[in-house]
């Protein structure tokens, strides 16, 4: 994003341990308190993720099932995009996981770009137009989608 927009990266999905549901409540681990904490004091989360083997990676299922029982996610604004060969499955997977964990997202803020590695450079910047236009459009769409939600 851009101008009075602040975005922040989460550096290290590695770092967290495998989730324990005996841990997820209470005194959790250092870093997912961490994760939670700045979940939750974000105005909005975009989560892009590539597929693998028809699903999302094992690091993004571990962060999800460490926020299933609070609700940080309850109304956040989500944006997701998933961008892989494919993707479809993936894709839909992340969906149903955000819809249970009741976050705010739309068509417009769910974003799958198929093909990606022919879409962008080894810069990551887009070299195909129609891409770059969607995204501008998903960019927009999730703006709208934090400011109506009043955060």
């Amino acid at each position: 994003m851009d101008g009075d927009n602040e975005v922040k990266v989460w550096p290290d999905l590695k770092s967290l341990p495998h989730f324990d549901p005996e841990l997820s409540v209470g005194d959790v681990p250092a870093e997912v308190g961490a994760l939670r904490e700045a979940i939750d004091g974000a105005d909005g989360v975009v989560i892009c993720t590539p597929e693998y083997i028809f699903s999302i990676p094992s690091g993004l299922k571990n962060v999800l099932e460490w926020c299933v029982a609070t609700t940080i996610f309850t109304n956040k604004p989500v944006g997701i995009i998933t961008a892989a060969a494919q993707g479809e499955k993936g894709h839909e997977e992340l969906q149903l996981i955000m819809q249970k964990l009741m976050a705010r997202l739309s068509d417009e803020t769910s974003l799958l770009i198929q093909g990606i590695k022919g879409k962008i450079d080894t810069n990551g910047e887009f070299i195909d137009e129609k891409t770059q236009e969607v995204f501008e459009r998903f960019v927009d769409s999730f703006r709208r989608l934090v400011l109506d939600s009043g955060r």
